[in-house]
């Protein structure tokens, strides 16, 4: 894991029915480069699975003032001025944002090197999955203490955790884009071989959201959310997991 992009963006989207498919083609086919090229990363695109029109996808920046650039240059720029109409045509709300950070040092995202079309013609594999948890007011620092020790459980179980983010407490300084203001969060990203490891971790995962649960420190339900990464992920199952690198 890297700190390298201290501010990431949890997206997701409601897609128009029976049109995600098209929406994460369109998406693949367009953005992760131009977004890498002014220096922020997508790090993974995903489908959810329990909501069969929702597509999720995560990116970076280095701070909140590359945040600014990067969205100036990319959405008044050439790239989504000739896509936008397609791909703004399909979506039916892009607003479930969550601003996160690392939630410690080292817990941040990489960007696993991009899938090459050549080499890897059958495209991202894996599962990812996401805990999300609603924290209550004033007690972050002692859910994340709390939280760290039954992540360390997951650890040896077939996952490769991929990173603990916590909600990043700034203003929105690219007001175009709203994001949630509804709490602090936390969450945790694991990536997966296949839906047999899943089944093997599962229960370690219900058990942690049971204990964090009842420990008084939450402001809500932990959500688990299973993503299936799309065929252009970063975010994904890798033979050798130490693939990753920086992507800008």
């Amino acid at each position: 894991m890297s700190d390298d992009f201290g501010v990431i963006e949890l997206r997701r989207y409601a897609i128009q029915p029976g049109r995600r498919a098209d929406f994460a083609r369109y998406f693949e086919t367009w953005f992760p480069e131009a977004f890498q090229q002014l220096g922020a990363v997508a790090f993974g695109q995903f489908l959810e699975r329990a909501r069969p029109n929702h597509f999720t996808w995560l990116r970076g920046f280095r701070d909140m003032p590359a945040r600014l650039a990067v969205n100036q240059a990319f959405y008044f720029g050439p790239v989504w001025k000739e896509h936008k109409p397609a791909v703004n045509g399909l979506i039916v709300d892009s607003d479930d944002v969550l601003l996160l950070r690392p939630a410690y040092p080292g817990s941040g995202l990489s960007a696993l090197r991009a899938v090459d079309p050549v080499l890897d013609q059958d495209g991202a594999k894996g599962v990812v999955a996401a805990q999300i948890f609603k924290v209550a007011d004033g007690r972050l620092d002692a859910f994340l203490r709390q939280s760290e020790l039954a992540f360390a459980c997951y650890r040896g179980r077939g996952v490769t955790e991929a990173g603990v983010l916590a909600t990043l407490d700034e203003p929105n300084n690219f007001p175009q884009h709203p994001i949630r203001t509804d709490g602090s969060y936390v969450v945790w990203l694991g990536v997966l071989q296949d839906d047999a490891a899943l089944a093997g971790l599962r229960p370690m995962l219900d058990a942690a959201a049971e204990m964090l649960a009842a420990s008084g420190l939450l402001d809500g339900a932990p959500e688990l959310v299973l993503l299936d990464p799309t065929a252009r992920s970063r975010l994904r199952w890798a033979a050798v997991q130490r693939q990753y690198a920086r992507a800008a």
